[in-house]
């Protein structure tokens, strides 16, 4: 695929065939990904990749622990819930995906099924979780690379055929996540990415979130 191709064309996949992911395309989307830049080449990520078993362990302990109201424990930080035009944005695509399923406003029931399915990271066969070494805590850089290698890895499964969405609901229950994916204690648990094949045939895969215009974005000094 074109460059172009793959940035504008990517979507978040949030509904998976449940065909397999041979592991060497896995290894080969993570080459491509690890070509992002990072901070005086640190290189800070890890990736712990899971499928089958122990992956379906993950999501049955994170189901449970968090429709029983444990509180989250994620590792790396959330900050404040967004406001103002954040929050618009926020409210904004989950309107485009509540739409594209045929959830309504006051349907409980399927609005929970909604949020279940992100607590099981979408039910894709593949689940890659990205830390970062826990003698970084602190630094700045360090979030700020993982994010650059997310984003590259999920524009390189697209351009192999592959979807991906980056899933934060998926490691809200990190003891879960760290005893069944075997993360060794000097890790920080940064996100989770769930990949597989697309399944076209869900709704919501079809939705294009909207962005902000470059006039919005940016603004041109000296030119």
């Amino acid at each position: 695929m074109e460059f172009d191709d793959v940035i504008m064309g990517r979507r978040s996949i949030r509904g998976y065939k449940p065909d397999p992911v041979p592991m060497d395309l896995i290894k080969e989307i993570l080459t491509l990904a690890m070509r992002a830049p990072s901070s005086m080449n640190t290189q800070p990520w890890n990736f712990t990749v899971l499928t089958g078993e122990p992956l379906d362990r993950i999501r049955k302990g994170n189901t449970e622990r968090n429709v029983a109201g444990v509180p989250h424990s994620r590792e790396f930080r959330t900050g404040e819930a967004f406001t103002g035009v954040h929050r618009d944005r926020q409210i904004g695509v989950a309107k485009q995906l509540f739409s594209a399923m045929g959830i309504a406003r006051d349907d409980a029931a399927m609005r929970l099924d909604w949020v279940l399915r992100g607590f099981r990271q979408f039910d894709a066969p593949v689940c890659v979780i990205i830390t970062y070494d826990k003698v970084l805590a602190g630094s700045d850089d360090t979030p700020f690379d993982c994010g650059a290698v997310a984003t590259a890895l999920v524009n390189a499964a697209w351009s192999r055929g592959l979807g991906a969405v980056i899933n934060s609901q998926g490691i809200m229950q990190s003891p879960v996540v760290r005893e069944h994916a075997g993360i060794a204690d000097d890790q920080i648990i940064m996100k989770s990415i769930a990949l597989g094949w697309p399944d076209d045939s869900f709704p919501a895969n079809a939705v294009v979130s909207e962005r902000k215009s470059v006039e919005e974005a940016a603004r041109f000094v000296g030119f």
